[in-house]
Formats: C-alpha cells, structure tokens, sequence
C-alpha cells in the first residue's frame, strides 16, 4: 500500500482532477441515454437537449414531451443552486464539501437504479418523471461541483462549448491547439458513455444508472484519496 501511496502522490492534482472529469463526463453519457432512450425523450445532464424539446413541444410537435423535460431543467437548476451554495464558502477545491456533492450524485443514481428495478421496465409516467427530475437535479450537483474544481473544457454535462474549442482552436481555425487532447477525448468519451448506456437498455432500464452510480462513487473515492495523501504530503515536506 505504501508503494501505491507514493506513487498516487506523483500525480498532481490538475492531472487528477482532469481524469476524474473525464470519467464524469462519460457517466453523464450514460445517464443521458437512459433518460432519453428509456424514459420518454429526457435529457437528465444536456439542458441545451431539453431547452429545445421544450420548445418544440410547446407547439406540439411531433408529440414531444413537455413536462418530463421542462422538470428535469427545473431539479437541474435547483441541484446546480445547491452545489453552488454548498461550495460557496468551500475551503479548497477538493475538500470534504467536494466530496459529499459528487457522493451525494452517485447515491441518487444508485437509489434511483433500485426503484427502477422495483418498477420494472416499464415504470408507470409518474415514476418516470419522478426520476428523470432527481437524476436532472443529481446532474445540477455534479455540474455545479465540476465548474468549481474547474478542469478547463471539461464541465461533465456538456460537449457543445468543447466541440466549439476544439474546432475553433484547430489547424483549420485559430492554430492555437491548446488543451484538443482533452476536448477531444471528452468527446469521445461522452458518446461511448451515451453508447455503453444504450445498450445497458436491452438489459435493463435500471442497469445504467447502476453504472453510472459506481462511477461517480469511484471518483468521489479516487479524488478524496488524492486529496488526502497530497495534502498530508505538503504538510510533510513543509514540516
């Protein structure tokens, strides 16, 4: 163990953290098709998916969903207003509040996975409502959590902003080149997520969520882990 301890240690924390927001992002893939796929065209992390459901289906186009979408912006919006509140006097950009908010994200998944499972796979509309709006406002916890370790072009929930850096940076447009790698694979990995997660539905609409609990409960894990054996590391070195 010490062994892994040190060589955890050699890892900076932008490095860390970078990875762990990654891996975020490509559970927000997954959870993205399970709302969408599985319960009734919901976008629980894209509120730019929702925004624009809501506001085809206000004139009734092609019988989209209304209510699903436009709760599910609402509990984003109230979870990005906790985290957010949370965080606000936070002591460091890791510490136990960081913690709790991402725990608390992947608990929620992981609970809503087990009713779903009690429901069977095809919940009634008030189950799928109920869901597809705790997993909108998880998706705000973890969104507001992201923007404050502040890992740039890696927010989580959202590529479009990523997609313009990427393209706008490139060979073709500025040349600047800064930070592709990880937009790039932020890309990557929100469409294997978003694939991973489709297939998961052929199993069972729970089994996605489940997934993505673990994900987001091993880097809860890993970023605490981190923090920890870093910190106690400069106060080591310091002493």
């Amino acid at each position: 163990m010490p062994v892994v301890n040190s060589w955890v240690t050699r890892v900076s924390r932008d490095r860390m953290h970078l990875s762990l927001m990654l891996v975020l992002t490509f559970g927000t893939g997954i959870i993205d098709a399970v709302g969408y796929l599985g319960l009734d065209r919901v976008f629980t992390g894209n509120m730019t998916g929702n925004v624009v459901i809501i506001g085809m289906a206000v004139v009734g186009a092609d019988d989209l969903p209304l209510l699903g979408p436009f709760l599910a912006l609402v509990g984003f919006l109230a979870g990005a207003a906790v985290g957010g509140r949370v965080l606000k006097t936070a002591p460091s950009v890791w510490s136990l509040r960081t913690t709790l908010l991402f725990a608390s994200v992947g608990v929620v998944e992981l609970a809503l996975a087990v009713v779903l499972l009690v429901a069977g796979d095809e919940p009634n509309r008030g189950i799928g409502i109920t869901t597809t709006t705790l997993l909108g406002a998880a998706m705000g916890v973890q969104a507001a959590t992201a923007r404050f370790v502040a890992v740039k072009d890696v927010t989580t929930v959202v590529v479009t902003s990523t997609l313009t850096g990427l393209a706008a940076d490139s060979v073709l447009g500025s040349g600047k080149g800064g930070g592709s790698g990880r937009r790039a694979f932020a890309v990557v990995l929100i469409i294997a997520g978003a694939a991973v997660g489709a297939l998961l539905l052929k199993w069972h609409l729970a089994a996605g969520l489940v997934l993505a609990g673990v994900v987001v409960l091993g880097c809860t894990l890993v970023g605490a882990w981190h923090d920890r054996l870093v910190s106690g590391q400069v106060e080591h070195d310091v002493a």
